[in-house]
C-alpha cells in the first residue's frame, strides 16, 4: 500500500509537472513577429526586378529564405489610408479613410490595431520608426522608440541646413522634401533609420519573458532622398538608367480621368531643371540605404536568441512613380504605384504551418496587405479578430499555387475609384465610369489600355464583380472650421507661465515655417516635455490641456515662438520664418 501510494503520488506529481511545464513550453513556443515596413518602396528590388540597377542584397536574402509574393498590392496608394488599413485590418472603403489629409482616429476611433490585439493576447508589442502616418497611437503599444507618448515616431535625423540642395522650389505646390543629396556623414551620425535599426536590433538581441510583436519602420526611400554618401557611390550618374516603365506617348490611350491623374507638375519641374537622372540616383541610393538598415535588423535576429522562433514580414505601404505615366510621387491606381514588396518567412514549428515557409518560394496570386492582420493572428494561434476585411494568406503560405478566388483591391482617394488586380489582368475604374484594362502577362508596364476593345468585355465584367456594392463616404478632418490659436513670436526671452488645466483638448499643430521645428509643452511645474519634431509642411494632432504653453524651437534649439492652448479644439499654425 505504501509503495502503491508512493507511485500514485509520483504519477500525480509527474502529471502536474508535465502539465505545468507543458503549458510553459507551449507559451514559450508562441512565435514572435518581426514586422518590417519600408516607406514608398516600389518594385525596385532585386527579387522583383523593377529596376536593373537596384541594390537590395538584404531584402533579397530574406526573400530567398522565405516566400515572396510577386503580385502583392497596397490597400491605398497613399501612406495614411494604406497604413491605417494594414494596422486595423479595415479596408478604406469600409472605414472611409481614403487620403493623407484625414486623421485615422477620426475615421476609426475604436479600431483595435495589430500591436494592441497582440498585446491583449499576451504579447509584448513594441515598435520604432514610421508604422502609422506620422503618429504612434501610443495606447496601441507597450513600448516605442522614440517614447510613444511624444506621438513622434522619428528619431533625430541629420538634414542639410541649407535647403533645397538639388531641386529648386517651383512654387507653393511643391512638397519641400522633394530633394536629394549625398551627405558626408556616417550612418550613426545620420540617425533616423540607423537609430531605428539599432533599437530594433537591441530588442532582437535579448531574451524576452514573453513572445513579442516588434514593428520596425524604415523611413527611406521616402523623400527627402538624403542618405550618407557611401550609398550613392554604386550609382554613377552617367550610368543611371531611366525607369523601365517610362514611355513618352503613354498617356495617349487613357480616358480623361486617367489623363488627369497622370502628368503632374513635379515631373515637368524635375525635367526642366535637368534633375531626372539625379532623382533616380537619389531614389536608388535611398533604397540601398534602407536595404542596409533591413540587413542590420536581420543580422541582429540571426545572431540573437530569437532566430528560430520569429516570423518575419517585410512590406511597403505603396509604390512610387519616377516618370511613368508622366507622373511623380504616388496616389494613382497604376501598377507602378500599387505593386509592393511582400515577403513572409515562417520558422518551422508554428502550429498553423508546422514545416514553415519553403525557402525561395514565390507566389503570383493577387494578394493585398489587408491580409497581414488575419495572417499574423492565424500564424500566432490567436483568435480571429472580427471585422478583418482581408483573407488570411496561410493557405498560400502552405501552397503558393493553391486556389485563390480573391482579387486585390486598391482604393484611390475618393469613393468609387479603385484598381482591381488579378493574376493576369488589372482593371482601374474611376467614379465617373472611365476605366482602363491591362493584360499584365503581355504588358507589365501598362502601356496599352484595352478597356474599349469589345473582345475584352467579358474580362471587364468578371473583374467588376469584385467592386464593392457600397463605399463609405469621404469625410474631411474639418481643419478649416477650427479656431486658430494666436502665434506669439519670441526670441530667447522667457515664456509666459503655463497653467494646464485638468481637461483634455486636441490641438492640431501645422508647421508652415519652411523648416523642421521641435514642439514642447510646458507642464504645471515649468518643465518642458517633448511633442517631438514636426517636419516642414506636416501637421499633427496632439492631446493637451487648456492653458498649456506650447513652445516652438528650431532644431538647433532657438526659440521662435509659442501658443497658449484654448479650451476647445484649435489649430496652431506655425508661420513661415
Amino acid at each position: 500500500m505504501k509503495i502503491a501510494s508512493f507511485l500514485n503520488l509520483w504519477l500525480l506529481g509527474w502529471a502536474f509537472t508535465t502539465c505545468c511545464l507543458g503549458g510553459r513550453s507551449v507559451e514559450a513556443a508562441r512565435p514572435n513577429v518581426l514586422f518590417i515596413a519600408v516607406d514608398d518602396l516600389n518594385d525596385w528590388i532585386g527579387c522583383l526586378g523593377g529596376h536593373p540597377q537596384s541594390l537590395t542584397p538584404n531584402i533579397d536574402r530574406l526573400a530567398a529564405s522565405g516566400q515572396l509574393f510577386s503580385n502583392a498590392h497596397c490597400p491605398a496608394p497613399a501612406c495614411n489610408p494604406s497604413r491605417g488599413a494594414i494596422m486595423s485590418g479595415i479596408s478604406p472603403h469600409v472605414s472611409g479613410l481614403y487620403d493623407n489629409r484625414q486623421k485615422m482616429r477620426q475615421m476609426m476611433p475604436d479600431a483595435e490595431l495589430l500591436p494592441k490585439y497582440f498585446s491583449r493576447h499576451g504579447y509584448w508589442s513594441a515598435g520604432s520608426g514610421k508604422i502609422l502616418h506620422y503618429f504612434t497611437d501610443a495606447d496601441s503599444w507597450d513600448d516605442y522608440f522614440p517614447p510613444k507618448e511624444t506621438e513622434n515616431p522619428f528619431p533625430r535625423t541629420f538634414y542639410p541646413k541649407n535647403r533645397p540642395v538639388s531641386l529648386p522650389v517651383g512654387g507653393p505646390w511643391q512638397y519641400i522634401e522633394t530633394d536629394w543629396a549625398a551627405l558626408d556623414v556616417t550612418g550613426e551620425a545620420f540617425g533616423g533609420d540607423w537609430s531605428v535599426s539599432e533599437w530594433i536590433g537591441q530588442q532582437l538581441s535579448r531574451q524576452h519573458d514573453q513572445a513579442f510583436f516588434l514593428a520596425c519602420g524604415i523611413y527611406r526611400p521616402h523623400e527627402p532622398w538624403f542618405v550618407p554618401e557611401k550609398y550613392f557611390r554604386p550609382f554613377l550618374l552617367d550610368d543611371i538608367q531611366l525607369p523601365p516603365g517610362y514611355r513618352e506617348d503613354d498617356l495617349d490611350d487613357l480616358p480623361p480621368s486617367g489623363k488627369s491623374r497622370g502628368p503632374n507638375r513635379y515631373f515637368a519641374h524635375i525635367r526642366k531643371h535637368g534633375q531626372w537622372k539625379q532623382a533616380i540616383q537619389g531614389y536608388l541610393a535611398s533604397i540601398h540605404f534602407a536595404d542596409s538598415m533591413v540587413g542590420r535588423v536581420l543580422d541582429a535576429l540571426a545572431n540573437g536568441p530569437n532566430r528560430d522562433n520569429t516570423i518575419v514580414v517585410l512590406w511597403s505601404d505603396h509604390g512610387w512613380h519616377l516618370g511613368e505615366k508622366h507622373h511623380w510621387q504616388k496616389y494613382t491606381g497604376w501598377r507602378v504605384c500599387t505593386l509592393v514588396p511582400l515577403i513572409v518567412r515562417v520558422p518551422a514549428g508554428v502550429s498553423a504551418l508546422p514545416d514553415g515557409t519553403r525557402a525561395g518560394a514565390v507566389c503570383s496570386r493577387p494578394v493585398n496587405l489587408l491580409s497581414l492582420y488575419p495572417t499574423l493572428t492565424d500564424l500566432a494561434g490567436l483568435p480571429a479578430k472580427e471585422g478583418n476585411d482581408g483573407p488570411s494568406l496561410v493557405p498560400l503560405l502552405k501552397d503558393p499555387q493553391s486556389d485563390w478566388p480573391h482579387a486585390s483591391l486598391t482604393f484611390l482617394n475618393r469613393p468609387g475609384n479603385l484598381a482591381i488586380s488579378g493574376e493576369r489582368w488589372r482593371y482601374i475604374r474611376y467614379g465617373n465610369g472611365d476605366h482602363e484594362l491591362y493584360d499584365i502577362a503581355k504588358d507589365p508596364h501598362e502601356w496599352e489600355n484595352l478597356a474599349e476593345r469589345p473582345e475584352h468585355n467579358a474580362e471587364i465584367r468578371r473583374l467588376q464583380r469584385f467592386v464593392p456594392e457600397t463605399f463609405a463616404n469621404y469625410r474631411s478632418d474639418n481643419t478649416a472650421s477650427l479656431p486658430v490659436l494666436s502665434w506669439n513670436p519670441i526670441g530667447d526671452g522667457a515664456l509666459p507661465e503655463s497653467k494646464p488645466g485638468e481637461a483634455t483638448v486636441d490641438v492640431i499643430i501645422a508647421n508652415r515655417a519652411g523648416q523642421p521645428v521641435d514642439v514642447w509643452w510646458i507642464d504645471a511645474e515649468g518643465r518642458a516635455r517633448s511633442f517631438g519634431t514636426l517636419e516642414a509642411g506636416w501637421q499633427k494632432a496632439f492631446g493637451t490641456h487648456p492653458g498649456t504653453v506650447l513652445h516652438v524651437q528650431t532644431i538647433d534649439g532657438k526659440t521662435i515662438g509659442y501658443f497658449i492652448v484654448d479650451d476647445q479644439p484649435s489649430l496652431a499654425m506655425i508661420p513661415a520664418l
